[in-house]
């Protein structure tokens, strides 16, 4: 069987079977993880990412292959999580540009898609490392246009080019010494490499995924709507703009016609979110830039269940807010009620659920972005692999964006606390990072599976101790593992160790620590509070 041009349907099943095949081998590419401990694992994330690209090309209505690629885009941008989830999205970006009107997709097209791909994607990261998914993405890419100037059967082509891409990945161990201390391959590479096959598979009818899989349930955003008796916009209106305008010249004309406006996209797709009394009036701004699509009205006012639930979570989120029209807020990632708790007291706005088992995807951070009340918007991931996700709402808020680069939970309260209601922008950018800098980060948690670390053998189910996201020690007691990392932690120039236990863990036995710590170390303050954290029975916070 030869293939020598994709169509639009083929293409859009396609896309589906190379969704199925990652999420079928998900747990294969977590198992990859070098670090053990319970994080949000590069299977789970690239998965969750494409599942999202496949639900928006599903929804294109053209059998235009550079349409579906562009929607398929446009819902792995929005659904992004984790840094390979960022990165699987930049290649869905360069791969749609790279394709750019072709209505069907050819050898010739396929491969000026992989190598734009690769392109974007490495300009998408500030520091590329070889040896990981950019690495088999760039190196596919420029075999692909050297190989399209003699082949044009699409089977055979990209079963080289697959074939290329998996010998890459073998050699990614050679090019990332943390890899081959590990002996494993890059995930994000063995990742991409499932989906690549599962679009290779299903063009040749080896094996076919004709569903999409689950739709998995969007984490709950606290959103920062007011409901007072009717509402005061009943109709929720969104459609899809097939046309080029600007977008915030589009923003600014449509924001006297409601709230809750969200105008997001680019490369001549625009998706328009708002809450309006004048639909009609909406569409026809709409019309006047391009074709529309997707068209939604909901009336709200019929939907009392929604609105009492959105009136009860406005009461759960607390009272006393400012007005609208306020110069900053600030939305934080959280991975505790107790913590959740400590961020409210801080005036965080926007709570968003995520952190380690369940990355957030850039559409959880925007949405929370959206719905506070401030003209700039502080954004704390609190986690590494999160940081990439928040900085890719930048280019799709109404807001000014400010993402700083908080890795943990102490980083995040550390910025908050420097922050100063009367000091500009730039001025609460510098002493927030400089803050962030002054504290340090412990963690007790247990390893997910067995592994070798910096020449240390670690076996599944141990605790283990981390300094700064370093592993720095490991035992089989909760407490013999945390009073030996303080050890390692503590020093001079350390006065304050404020204490976050985790859901797991009883009070008593947290107790025992922090009065353990207390006899042991009297000229540092130590404060216990309860973290409500999962999976980490502590979080130390040294200052």
């Amino acid at each position: 069987m030869k293939i020598e041009v994709i169509k639009g349907d083929l293409f859009k099943k396609a896309l589906i079977a190379g969704a199925g095949l990652l999420e079928k081998n998900k747990e294969e590419v977590n198992s990859l993880n070098v670090f053990p401990v319970p994080d949000g694992d590069t299977g789970t994330n690239m998965s969750l990412t494409v599942k999202s690209a496949v639900k928006q090309a599903s929804k294109e209505a053209s059998d235009d292959t550079y349409m579906i690629a562009l929607a398929a885009s446009q819902g792995s941008l929005m659904g992004a999580r984790g840094n390979s989830g960022v990165i699987l999205s930049q290649l869905f970006r360069g791969f749609a540009t790279g394709i750019k009107g072709k209505t069907e997709i050819d050898v010739k097209t396929f491969a000026e898609g992989l190598k734009q791909a690769a392109d974007t994607a490495y300009k998408a990261v500030m520091k590329p490392t070889e040896g990981t998914i950019l690495t088999v993405a760039r190196e596919m890419g420029e075999y692909a246009l050297k190989l399209s100037k003699k082949e044009k059967d699409i089977l055979t082509f990209l079963e080289k080019v697959i074939e290329h891409g998996n010998t890459t990945l073998d050699k990614t161990p050679d090019m990332l010494p943390v890899l081959k201390q590990a002996g494993v391959v890059d995930a994000g590479g063995k990742g991409l490499m499932f989906f690549i096959t599962g679009i290779y598979n299903s063009l040749a009818g080896i094996e076919d995924y004709t569903e999409e899989g689950e739709v998995v349930a969007e984490p709950t955003v606290v959103r920062k709507e007011t409901v007072e008796g009717d509402i005061e916009f009943g109709y929720c209106t969104e459609f899809m703009i097939n046309g080029d305008s600007n977008i915030e010249a589009l923003r600014e004309e449509l924001s006297s016609f409601g709230d809750s406006l969200l105008v997001v996209g680019g490369d001549g797709i625009i998706k328009v979110h708002i809450h309006t009394n004048n639909p009609g009036l909406v569409l026809e701004k709409g019309l006047a830039i391009g074709e529309l699509s997707d068209i939604k009205i909901d009336n709200m006012r019929y939907q009392h269940e929604e609105v009492l639930l959105r009136e009860e979570l406005e009461n759960m989120e607390g009272e006393g807010k400012k007005e609208v029209t306020k110069e900053y807020s600030f939305v934080a990632i959280s991975i505790g009620e107790g913590i959740d708790e400590v961020f409210r007291e801080l005036q965080v706005e926007g709570i968003v659920p995520g952190g380690q088992t369940m990355n957030p995807s850039t559409e959880d951070i925007l949405r929370a972005i959206e719905n506070t009340e401030g003209k700039n918007v502080f954004v704390l991931p609190n986690n590494k692999n999160i940081i990439l996700a928040a900085e890719q709402t930048k280019e799709l808020s109404s807001r000014n964006v400010i993402v700083l680069p908080t890795r943990t939970i102490p980083e995040g309260i550390a910025a908050l606390l420097a922050f100063d209601e009367s000091a500009s922008v730039e001025e609460n950018i510098e002493n927030m990072k400089e803050n962030i800098g002054n504290v340090l980060t412990g963690q007790v948690t247990f390893a997910v599976r067995d592994t070798e670390y910096k020449n240390n053998t670690i076996k599944k189910d141990d605790i283990i101790g981390l300094a700064n996201g370093d592993i720095i020690t490991a035992g089989k007691e909760i407490n013999e593992v945390a009073e030996k990392l303080m050890e390692n932690m503590i020093n001079d120039d350390i006065s304050i160790i404020t204490i976050f236990y985790g859901e797991d863990l009883e009070e008593e036995k947290a107790k025992e620590l922090a009065e353990l710590l207390e006899d042991k170390y009297s000229d540092i303050d130590i404060e216990l509070l309860y973290g409500g954290q999962p999976l980490y029975y502590y979080i130390f916070s040294l200052e």
